[in-house]
Protein backbone atom coordinates (compact mmCIF):
# COMPACT_ATOMS: atom_id res chain seq x y z
CA UNK A 1 0.00 0.00 0.00
CA UNK A 2 1.35 3.41 -0.83
CA UNK A 3 1.03 6.43 1.41
CA UNK A 4 -1.56 8.08 -0.85
CA UNK A 5 -4.30 6.86 1.50
CA UNK A 6 -2.85 8.72 4.54
CA UNK A 7 -4.97 11.80 5.12
CA UNK A 8 -8.02 10.30 3.41
CA UNK A 9 -11.40 10.56 5.10
CA UNK A 10 -13.53 7.45 5.15
CA UNK A 11 -16.54 5.82 6.78
CA UNK A 12 -16.38 2.68 8.88
CA UNK A 13 -18.46 -0.10 7.35
CA UNK A 14 -17.48 -2.48 10.18
CA UNK A 15 -16.79 -1.13 13.68
CA UNK A 16 -13.22 -1.24 14.97
CA UNK A 17 -12.62 -3.04 18.26
CA UNK A 18 -9.53 -1.22 19.49
CA UNK A 19 -6.90 -3.68 20.73
CA UNK A 20 -9.34 -6.57 20.12
CA UNK A 21 -9.18 -6.28 16.34
CA UNK A 22 -9.74 -4.27 13.19
CA UNK A 23 -12.85 -3.08 11.48
CA UNK A 24 -13.26 -1.97 7.89
CA UNK A 25 -13.18 1.49 6.33
CA UNK A 26 -14.37 2.64 2.91
CA UNK A 27 -12.18 5.40 1.43
CA UNK A 28 -11.79 7.04 -1.98
CA UNK A 29 -8.31 6.45 -3.34
CA UNK A 30 -7.12 7.05 -6.90
CA UNK A 31 -10.66 7.92 -7.98
CA UNK A 32 -12.28 4.71 -6.69
CA UNK A 33 -13.75 3.48 -3.40
CA UNK A 34 -11.68 0.87 -1.59
CA UNK A 35 -12.35 -1.17 1.54
CA UNK A 36 -9.40 -1.49 3.87
CA UNK A 37 -8.82 -3.10 7.26
CA UNK A 38 -9.05 -0.33 9.85
CA UNK A 39 -7.18 -0.42 13.16
CA UNK A 40 -7.69 2.05 16.01
CA UNK A 41 -6.54 2.45 19.60
CA UNK A 42 -10.11 2.61 20.92
CA UNK A 43 -13.28 0.99 19.54
CA UNK A 44 -15.08 3.14 16.95
CA UNK A 45 -18.67 2.34 15.89
CA UNK A 46 -19.84 1.51 12.38
CA UNK A 47 -20.88 4.58 10.37
CA UNK A 48 -18.34 6.90 12.00
CA UNK A 49 -16.31 9.24 9.79
CA UNK A 50 -12.61 8.61 10.30
CA UNK A 51 -9.26 10.01 9.20
CA UNK A 52 -6.55 7.64 7.96
CA UNK A 53 -3.38 8.47 9.90
CA UNK A 54 -1.09 5.56 8.94
CA UNK A 55 -0.65 2.97 6.20
CA UNK A 56 0.16 -0.20 8.18
CA UNK A 57 0.49 -2.82 5.47
CA UNK A 58 -1.11 -3.86 2.20
CA UNK A 59 -4.79 -2.97 2.57
CA UNK A 60 -4.53 -2.09 6.29
CA UNK A 61 -4.56 1.36 7.88
CA UNK A 62 -4.76 3.07 11.25
CA UNK A 63 -7.67 5.47 11.73
CA UNK A 64 -8.94 7.98 14.28
CA UNK A 65 -12.39 9.50 14.66
CA UNK A 66 -12.59 12.55 12.47
CA UNK A 67 -13.47 14.70 15.49
CA UNK A 68 -10.25 13.51 17.23
CA UNK A 69 -7.95 14.80 14.53
CA UNK A 70 -5.48 17.40 15.76
CA UNK A 71 -6.71 20.94 15.28
CA UNK A 72 -4.48 23.13 13.15
CA UNK A 73 -2.45 25.66 15.11
CA UNK A 74 -3.98 29.10 14.80
CA UNK A 75 -1.75 32.09 15.47
CA UNK A 76 -2.74 34.34 18.33
CA UNK A 77 -3.71 37.85 17.25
Amino acid sequence: MDFEVVGAIGTLTVATRGVDGPGEVLVRVRGASESLLAYSEEPIPKGTSVLVVEARAARAVTVIRLDESPAPHLPLT
